[in-house]
């Protein structure tokens, strides 16, 4: 499956799962085939009467592919030189990952009759889209690592046609892990950081003695600053079963690419549960904006301070959180530590409440003109609260 964050499009693989798949539209055993559901707000769907492909003798269904190759992972194309028929674009497997290309997502072709990978293996949901900081296509895909471990790979591309060798994704020194698929994405409020979801497969457990195949998952987080090289500092579940005991099998917690926009201050993914089950299905899952992760003080309190940086703007804005009784003050310093005139901890004012955008001020003023370009650090003194982001932006 595969959420798509502008139109919020949701376009899902039918498969065999426990036998058959039962849908709203149509009723498959052993057939593999792309179906479509549409939103005008990320949480209530509907499947409209597509008219285009025939399935028992009928068009009044909702799917868009049922070529022999699956698992389509759809993407709007932002490349500015993308044909217009070709605005939508596609990655889908058989035995090899071939391109598909659309003028509206609904409409699917083969963009070329060769395939694109052939370098399996495939098998899980393969990534694709168009990168606008680096401004080229990337892929992220399925692959084993030596010693027999299920690993990401990434290539690159100018045209979706030709693409580089697959080089599998650096995850520094921690230790290896059966990562199955990899829901890789741009962060909608900040392009230039790199998320991935991918769903940790744990083969050697089984949570229930009767269940016919070995295995547990779980989502975990990572992210990267180039799509390369990414950050395993969070190794915890980020997804976990829960205490639904249908989820405590293989392949659940296996999440959609692409955060979308679901209220104010809020924003959601999509993963799969129930696997091989006859209730098989999407959820939801919401969060706070920029709720990813947090820097968190206790009541006792503590600090957070960044590294030396430069930055552009004349403002700070924060995304936190704090309790009745919490407080954040923000002390900016030179690149040695020293905490730079005016912008003191003591001249700081008191931050408490619950905002996804707030003004930092010293003073009662939050005019930084006069240390745009400087190196500069920050330095958080906070209790009972949540930092989720920062940001400086231009005002003027």
């Amino acid at each position: 499956l595969d959420a798509v964050a502008d139109g919020h499009a949701i376009h899902r693989q039918c498969h065999d799962a426990a036998g058959a798949f039962a849908g709203d539209d149509l009723e498959m055993v052993g057939l593999a085939a792309d179906d479509h559901a549409e939103s005008d707000d990320g949480i209530h769907w509907h499947k409209p009467k597509l008219g285009i492909i025939e399935f028992d003798g009928s068009k009044q269904n909702n799917l868009v592919w049922d070529g022999a190759a699956g698992n389509m992972a759809p993407f709007k194309d932002g490349n500015p030189a993308a044909k217009p028929d070709e605005r939508y674009k596609a990655v889908v497997r058989g035995r090899d990952l071939f391109a598909l290309v659309s003028p509206d997502g609904l409409h699917w072709k083969f963009l070329q009759k060769k395939p694109i990978f052939t370098n399996r293996p495939f098998d899980s949901h393969n990534i694709a889209f168009w990168d606008t900081e680096q401004e080229q296509y990337v892929a992220y895909m399925r692959g084993w690592i030596n010693p027999g471990f299920r690993g990401i790979r990434r290539s690159v591309s100018d045209d979706f046609v030709e693409w580089s060798e697959p080089v599998f994704i650096n995850l520094g020194s921690t230790k290896l892990e059966h990562l199955y698929t990899n829901a890789a994405t741009q962060y909608y409020r900040a392009p230039h950081i790199y998320m991935m979801f991918p769903m940790r497969f744990t083969p050697d457990r089984q949570f229930d003695v009767d269940w016919l195949h070995d295995g547990l998952s779980e989502a975990v987080f990572m992210t990267s600053r180039d799509g390369q090289f990414w950050s395993r500092r969070f190794m915890e579940a980020y997804i976990p079963p829960g205490p639904d005991q249908k989820n405590w099998n293989e392949r659940n917690m296996i999440v959609a690419s692409g955060l979308v926009p679901t209220g104010p201050g809020e924003m959601s993914i999509y993963y799969v549960e129930h696997y091989r089950r006859p209730t098989v299905r999407l959820r939801r899952a919401s969060m706070r904006v920029d709720g990813l992760v947090s820097v968190h003080a206790n009541f006792t309190g503590g600090f957070a301070r960044t590294r030396p940086f430069n930055f552009d703007g004349n403002e700070l804005v924060i995304n936190y959180s704090t309790a009745a009784s919490g407080i954040i003050n923000v002390e900016i310093q030179d690149e040695n530590g020293l905490f730079i005139s005016g912008y003191s901890m003591t001249s700081s004012d008191d931050i408490f409440g619950d905002e996804i955008e707030r003004v930092v001020t010293w003073n009662g003023s939050g005019d930084l003109s006069e240390l745009e370009g400087q190196t500069v650090r920050l330095k958080f003194d906070m209790k009972q609260a949540d930092l989720y982001s920062l940001q400086f932006r231009n005002s003027r």
